[in-house]
C-alpha cells in the first residue's frame, strides 16, 4: 500500500515540469565534486569507487524521478518490495574498510560548507524534533552554525544493516544493484553479528546502538563487507518537499544560488576520514550547468557486471593488511 504522501506527489506532479529545477545526483569518495560520478538513479547498475579508506559500491533509487541522467527510469522495482513500499528514496551501499573502524566513530548525515540559518524556514526546530521522534532519536547537530551539520551514529540510524563475508585483496568489488539489502548477516558475518550481540531486528539493533558503549564495543573489520540502506517516506525529491505528519515544507522556497545542494556523508568523527559522499543538487533547467550533466566518468557496474559473471569491474583491493591472527580463516 502506498503512503498518502506518495499518492499525493503523483497526482500533483506527474512529470515534474512545473518546477524550474531539475535534480542531479552524484557520488564519490570525497567532498570535492571533481571526484564524483553521476549516479545512474533507478538503473540496473552499481556505482563503484574507492579511496585510501574504503571500497564503496552504491545505488540510489528515487520514486517518481525526473532528473539526470535523461534516460533514468522514473522508478524502481525496489519500491515494490515489502520493506520499501512507503519509501520515497533509498541510498544503498556496501562498504569494505581498508582499515578497522570503531563503531562509535562512524557517523552518517548531512553537512554544509556555508551557513544556512538565514534560509531556514519558520518552524524548522519543530520539524527537527519531529524527525528525531519519528525517524532518528540519535540525530544531533547544529543547523545554525557557520558550517551546519546533522549527524547520527551510522549504526543507530541506518534502516537496514547487514554484515557480510571477509574479502581478500585479490577479490573484486561486488555489485549491489541486483539485491535488496535486508537486516542480518551472511557467511562468516553471521558469527560476527552473534558474537557482537547485535539484535536481529531493525528496531532492536537501532536501539542497541543508541548506547555509546555498544558502539564502542563493535569494530568494522578491514576487508569485511558491510551493507546498509537508508531512506524514508518523508523526503519527496519529486517536488522537493519534506512531508512529516502535521508539517509540510516546500524546500524550493528556501534555495538560492548558494543553497541548492543536499549532501549525505559517511565519515569518521574522530579522524575526519570520509568514506563516501552523495550529493543531491538542484540545477536550473535553463542554466548552463545542464550542459555539464553528461555520462559518468568513473566505474558504473551494470552490464559489465553481467558480462563478468557477477564480478565488479573495479580493480583489485590495493591494501596490504598487517599480519593478524584475526585475518587467518
Amino acid at each position: 500500500m502506498r503512503s498518502r504522501s506518495q499518492s499525493r506527489s503523483k497526482s500533483r506532479s506527474p512529470n515534474g515540469h512545473h518546477h524550474k529545477y531539475r535534480l542531479k545526483v552524484t557520488a564519490g569518495p570525497d567532498y570535492d565534486p571533481k571526484t564524483h560520478q553521476l549516479v545512474p538513479v533507478n538503473k540496473d547498475q552499481t556505482l563503484q569507487f574507492e579511496n585510501e579508506h574504503a571500497i564503496v559500491s552504491l545505488c540510489v533509487r528515487i520514486q517518481d524521478y525526473t532528473g539526470y541522467p535523461d534516460n533514468s527510469p522514473k522508478s524502481s522495482s525496489y519500491f515494490s518490495h515489502p520493506l520499501h513500499q512507503n519509501d520515497q528514496y533509498s541510498i544503498a551501499v556496501q562498504l569494505i574498510p581498508k582499515r578497522p573502524i570503531n563503531g562509535d566513530d562512524l557517523i552518517f548525515g548531512n553537512d554544509f560548507d556555508r551557513p544556512i540559518r538565514d534560509r531556514l524556514p519558520p518552524g524548522f526546530n519543530a520539524a527537527l524534533r519531529l524527525v528525531k521522534w519519528l525517524l532518528d532519536p540519535a540525530l544531533d547537530g547544529d543547523a545554525y552554525a557557520d558550517k551546519p551539520f546533522l549527524y547520527s551514529p551510522a549504526l543507530a540510524s541506518w534502516n537496514q544493516f547487514r554484515i557480510g563475508d571477509k574479502t581478500s585483496p585479490n577479490d573484486k568489488a561486488p555489485a549491489i544493484h541486483d539485491r535488496i539489502i535486508e537486516e542480518g548477516a551472511e557467511g562468516s558475518g553471521t558469527e560476527i553479528r552473534q558474537k557482537a550481540n547485535i539484535p536481529e531486528t531493525v528496531d532492536q539493533r537501532r536501539k542497541h546502538f543508541l548506547y555509546d558503549q555498544n558502539r564502542k564495543n563493535f569494530e568494522l573489520e578491514l576487508g569485511r563487507a558491510y551493507q546498509a540502506d537508508f531512506g524514508n517516506p518523508y523526503l519527496v525529491f519529486n517536488d522537493f518537499s519534506l512531508r512529516l505528519p502535521g508539517f509540510s515544507l516546500q524546500v524550493v522556497k528556501y534555495i538560492d544560488e548558494k543553497n541548492h545542494e543536499l549532501r549525505y556523508v559517511l565519515k569518521n568523527r574522530k579522524t575526519g576520514e570520509v568514506y563516501f559522499v552523495v550529493l543531491f543538487t538542484l540545477i536550473l533547467r535553463d542554466s548552463s550547468g545542464i550542459a555539464n550533466n553528461g555520462s559518468p566518468n568513473g566505474t558504473v557496474n551494470g552490464n559489465a557486471h553481467k558480462e563478468n559473471g557477477g564480478r565488479g569491474s573495479l580493480g583489485k583491493f590495493d591494501w596490504e593488511a598487517e599480519p593478524s591472527i584475526d585475518d587467518v580463516e
